[in-house]
């Protein structure tokens, strides 16, 4: 899976390894290594067996050595992050929205971005996506305080249009330090974007949703973004799918399943 956030790990490379620099910790390099020493770090990396734990791929791909992000606490990380001005985005943000919840969930929805009411409150996912969101954590039998969310970029795009590559980059370390610290039972990826970079692909989310993928040993089910709901909240049809979406996840977390009908 390493391999598949390639181009991504590449781009963040900077980012990433001021990121290490800012959380503290003593003896890393500063600097990219050398070609060989890459090589022979990534040889080396494909020989272990796959872990459960989240490894940034970024240290899989520079052969730099595994930031120890098991027992990193997310007020930490936030930390770290301090002020942002990694990307574009930090320009017009009014606040980061960093992320929300149980520190130890065996849930984790991760959205694309903040939207306006998100920007001006700092918090992800209280805006009408949010709302919707809220509705189907309640739905699944749990509070929004059992689970985990947080987005994949964490200032908002200008007129909410798509985050970019570069913006994504960015905040890719950020996000999986997030995962590695809560260390989830389960991610749902909320949405085209948040699918796509956690697990490498430009497929459709159509195509994504509905089964369980692998990220680094943990299980991603990819599904609609709770704002795709609300423009086609005249069809039932995107509505059911994301339900069928979490029953899966409920019997993986061998939660139960509540019933619900299919009349609206």
């Amino acid at each position: 899976m390493a391999q598949s956030f390639k181009t991504v790990a590449a781009s963040s490379l900077r980012e990433y390894l001021l990121a290490v620099q800012e959380s503290g910790l003593d003896g890393l390099p500063v600097a990219a290594p050398s070609a060989p020493a890459s090589q022979a770090a990534a040889a080396q990396q494909a020989a272990v067996p796959p872990q459960r734990a989240v490894v940034p791929p970024a240290a899989a791909e520079t052969g730099e050595p595994p930031h120890d992000q098991k027992h990193e606490s997310l007020e930490r990380i936030r930390k770290s992050l301090g002020d942002c001005q990694r990307c574009k985005l930090a320009k017009g943000r009014q606040n980061l929205v960093f992320g929300v919840g149980n520190p130890q969930a065996r849930l984790v929805f991760v959205g694309e971005g903040p939207g306006g009411d998100e920007d001006r409150q700092g918090e992800p996912f209280v805006g009408e996506a949010g709302q919707v969101l809220n509705r189907i954590i309640t739905a699944m039998g749990l509070k929004r305080e059992d689970v985990y969310i947080c987005n994949v970029v964490k200032c908002r795009p200008p007129n909410n249009r798509d985050p970019e590559a570069d913006e994504i980059a960015a905040c890719a370390p950020f996000l999986l330090r997030q995962l590695q610290s809560v260390q989830p039972e389960v991610v749902v990826a909320l949405g085209r974007f948040a699918a796509q970079t956690l697990l490498g692909t430009k497929e459709a989310i159509s195509k994504l949703r509905g089964k369980f993928r692998d990220y680094h040993g943990v299980p991603v089910m990819p599904t609609y973004h709770p704002s795709y709901l609300l423009r086609n909240r005249g069809d039932s049809g995107p509505f059911w799918e994301v339900w069928e979406d979490m029953t899966q996840v409920l019997r993986l977390l061998k939660l139960p399943v509540p019933e619900k009908s299919r009349k609206r």
